[in-house]
């Protein structure tokens, strides 16, 4: 499989405008679903890790964070943000890592960005493998009623030396949906760039299936919003999946 890169061309615009938001919302619910349940200084898989912000927010809590992302450029970032942190590249739906971590997370729906549940799969098994034994996997993922409430319409966002457009869309047939995005920076001139970032929807059951096929056990799952009173929660579910003997 070709590394998922996708976001090289979003990493400015996304560290500078979508990075802290989740993260500080998330951590109130990674201490309730994970953080809680972990011996001090535990080490932490961040899968997907993006730009950092969270990695950061862990590693000042003491904990050892490696971070996981297919995007160089969004790992450039990383470093800067989050230096007491350890960076890899790489793609979540096909890495191999020692089985070291007491605790592994991918925040802000990133894995709706595998496309097709044997790779979805796949990346559960390999998140196992890196989980000690009785480790904690804890991710959040969008489901149809997100992307009916939130993949519609567009907005944008003007900065003295960059502007970006966001085109949202949902097809519920194909179970697919679409982030058209335009951005501009000023360089020598404004400079255009058109990129856009697909999402699969995928339902609790397929989810379930996926994680028990992939080896875990006892698996949780907490409406964003009823459950947990997440903030714009609406559409949004956290999974806990046991790392438990094949």
């Amino acid at each position: 499989m070709e590394r998922y890169s996708a976001y090289d061309r979003f990493a400015r615009i996304y560290n500078q405008h979508w990075g802290d938001d989740f993260s500080q919302r998330a951590l109130p619910l990674l201490d309730k679903l994970l953080l809680g349940q972990l011996p001090p200084a535990a080490r932490l898989l961040d899968v997907c890790c993006g730009t950092g912000q969270l990695a950061q927010a862990l590693a000042e809590r003491g904990y050892q964070v490696t971070g996981l992302d297919g995007s160089e450029e969004m790992l450039r970032l990383a470093r800067v943000n989050a230096p007491a942190a350890e960076f890899l590249l790489g793609d979540a739906r096909e890495f191999s890592l020692p089985p070291i971590y007491h605790g592994a997370i991918s925040a802000y729906d990133s894995l709706n960005h595998i496309l097709h549940l044997e790779q979805l799969t796949g990346a559960f098994r390999c998140v196992r493998a890196a989980l000690l034994d009785g480790g904690l996997f804890v991710f959040d993922l969008n489901l149809e009623e997100g992307y009916k409430s939130r993949w519609r319409g567009s907005f944008g966002i003007a900065e003295d030396d960059h502007a970006c457009v966001v085109r949202s869309r949902y097809q519920p047939d194909e179970r697919l949906a679409w982030t058209d995005i335009t951005l501009f920076f000023l360089e020598s001139g404004w400079v255009r760039s058109d990129l856009t970032l697909t999402q699969r929807c995928y339902s609790e059951a397929e989810v379930c299936a996926a994680l028990e096929t992939a080896g875990f056990i006892r698996i949780q799952i907490y409406d964003a919003l009823k459950d947990l009173d997440f903030p714009g929660g609406v559409g949004r579910a956290f999974f806990v999946a046991h790392k438990g003997e094949k």
